[in-house]
């Protein structure tokens, strides 16, 4: 247990017997009124996560808990510590809660083994002093089905089938996992993170999507029965009344192209519907270049996705896969995790990497939050440079670093 600089308010772990309590505070900090089967898939997540709290005597004024997963990095998966129920009362604004509840989310993550910390901030300009940035960004697609989807190549001749929501875990999770390896970003699925994140089977029943009267999960497949899926598409319909009929795209994932193309040409096939939305597609999504008319297929909206942290940055570094040699010293600050600050020398490659103290020459200066943007593949050093966040002391230094942190794929978070 730690006091933070306001001597009346105690850091202290959450207990099992104040989850209730713990729930109150999010909901009046989020402005959220939850039904009861909604606050039990939150106290659910709440058992499961590692509580950090902050107590004006017996009151919780401000809160943390971070969620155990197992997030993709490039050529890797790494332990992560996922950030929820980040709140603070107003009425312990400004006082150094937030602060020290991080000093005790950096130990539990050290002692834990968490090399990684991630979030989907709800306010972005919070949690950059905190050393996170986005590991990539999100884009909205929006496809007008009230005519037929035109398409550069042919969809993939396989049959499409409906299954059955509960079964989509078995069926498509093996090329999920597949796939895991080509972005980063994303997070280890069990059958339970499939049944709450993915289908929304279980949880939160006041979920936006109900709100524009949505109809439930349907998964569609690509694929004769007993041979693998070579795609598939969890989405929800609504038909026409007060607003046109739509399809909302929940996640699409295919082996190819040509899969990718028959489930979209699927998708927006749809009687009574008009509209097919995609609100969190990766920013490269094939279907922008399979497009024959981008009129059709258009993004809506580009946005960070989901935020890192860098919390061990040798072991995240030496356990990442490089796509090219570098050696290179940087200049690293992290005033929230000391230990991660300094001059280090970064020598990488396809064979391996090491992340060692050095007293030699800078050649780069930056801040962990910004390794962390870099980190994924998803954002370039030498933007960082241009905008006047990453100092180069040595011509050509962040180029030579981009080169090495490349990825065939951007990252990028599907769930949400």
């Amino acid at each position: 247990m730690t006091t933070d600089s306001c001597t009346t308010v105690n850091i202290r772990a959450i207990p099992e017997a104040d989850i209730d309590q713990a729930l109150d505070l999010s909901y009046l900090v989020f402005h959220v009124k939850a039904s009861e089967k909604a606050r039990q898939h939150d106290r659910d997540i709440l058992l499961g996560s590692a509580r950090t709290g902050a107590y004006d005597g017996d009151r919780l004024a401000g809160q943390i808990a971070a969620y155990p997963l197992t997030l993709s990095v490039p050529g890797n998966r790494l332990p992560c510590a996922a950030l929820d129920f980040v709140s603070v009362a107003a009425t312990h604004r400004r006082r150094g809660l937030l602060t020290s509840m991080f000093d005790e989310v950096w130990r539990g993550c050290a002692d834990a083994g968490q090399v990684l910390s991630c979030l989907w901030a709800s306010e972005s300009a919070i949690y950059g002093r905190y050393g996170y940035a986005p590991a990539g960004e999100t884009c909205q697609i929006e496809i007008d089905s009230s005519r037929p989807l035109a398409l550069r190549i042919a969809p993939d001749s396989r049959p499409l089938r409906l299954i059955d929501p509960a079964d989509a875990p078995a069926l498509a999770g093996p090329l999920f996992d597949a796939h895991l390896a080509h972005r980063a970003g994303r997070v280890v699925r069990d059958e339970a993170w499939w049944r709450t994140h993915v289908l929304h089977l279980e949880g939160d029943d006041d979920d936006d999507d109900d709100d524009e009267g949505f109809g439930p999960p349907r998964v569609v497949v690509l694929g004769a029965p007993g041979e693998p899926v070579g795609g598939y598409a969890v989405y929800r319909t609504r038909g026409p009344g007060e607003s046109p009929g739509a399809v909302l795209v929940r996640e699409l994932e295919a082996d190819g192209a040509p899969a990718a193309a028959a489930l979209w040409s699927y998708l927006a096939s749809i009687d009574l519907t008009a509209t097919v939305r995609g609100p969190f597609r990766p920013a490269d999504d094939p279907l922008l270049l399979l497009a024959a008319d981008r009129d059709q297929v258009r993004a809506t909206r580009r946005e960070p996705g989901l935020w890192i942290r860098l919390v061990d940055v040798r072991a995240a570094l030496t356990a990442r896969s490089w796509a090219a040699p570098v050696d290179l010293v940087l200049d690293l600050g992290d005033t929230a995790v000391p230990a991660n600050a300094g001059r280090f020398r970064l020598t990488a490659g396809p064979d391996g990497s090491s992340w060692t103290p050095t007293d030699e020459a800078a050649d780069l200066t930056l801040d962990v939050r910004e390794l962390a943007a870099c980190y994924p593949g998803g954002t370039r050093l030498a933007h960082l440079v241009y905008a006047g966040l990453v100092t180069e002391h040595t011509p050509g230094a962040a180029r030579a670093l981009d080169a090495a942190l490349a990825t065939e794929w951007l990252p990028a978070t599907g769930e949400y």
